[in-house]
């Protein structure tokens, strides 16, 4: 496999980057999948991303491992991956997804989702003690609804993700990622 960034087609489960089928790289079909150093991939989000954070300690993008904090981390991009990733968006951007699923998803499944978040981001900066790969999960599903127009309700939200994007290496980050969509 080749190292680096390779963008997917979902709904096809092809590599845009020549078309290659995507089932042998991961046969769950999904996104993300990263190679690790032995040649295995590692799938799903929080453990992709807890596995980034890991490789570098003094980054501080995650608690130290046995800690407390470290299980309200895994907590925290559980709930972003199960309620919001997959309870709502894998719906709105689904093109199989009926109408009804969509309207379900925005009017019924993502307020109460938005009302927790809200409550616990009004009086912090972060999810935990300090930023981690939860806000940069967060800050993702916050652009989705930036993007699909879900965001404009939720003032907290709004702001917390300004805040994020303020941070120098996040709005790098994201520039990066967007640079990397855009050629793809």
């Amino acid at each position: 496999m080749q190292a680096g960034f390779r963008q997917v087609t979902l709904s096809t489960k092809r590599l845009t980057d020549g078309g290659g089928d995507y089932w042998p790289v991961n046969p769950k079909g999904q996104v993300p999948a990263l190679t690790l150093p032995d040649g295995g991939i590692l799938t799903e989000v929080p453990a992709v991303l807890q596995y980034i954070a890991d490789l570098d300690p003094q980054g501080r993008l995650a608690p130290a491992q046995g800690t407390a904090e470290r299980y309200r981390l895994q907590e925290w991009l559980n709930f972003v991956a199960t309620e919001l990733h997959k309870g709502v968006f894998y719906l709105l951007f689904n093109p199989a997804a009926p109408p009804e699923a969509k309207t379900f998803a925005r009017e019924a499944v993502l307020p109460p989702r938005y009302r927790h978040l809200s409550r616990h981001l009004a009086d912090r900066p972060f999810l935990l003690l300090d930023f981690s790969v939860a806000d940069a999960y967060l800050l993702t599903s916050l652009n989705w609804a930036l993007a699909t127009g879900l965001l404009a309700d939720w003032p907290v939200l709004a702001a917390y993700r300004d805040r994020l994007l303020d941070r120098p290496a996040v709005a790098r980050a994201v520039a990066e990622e967007t640079a990397l969509r855009d050629a793809a």
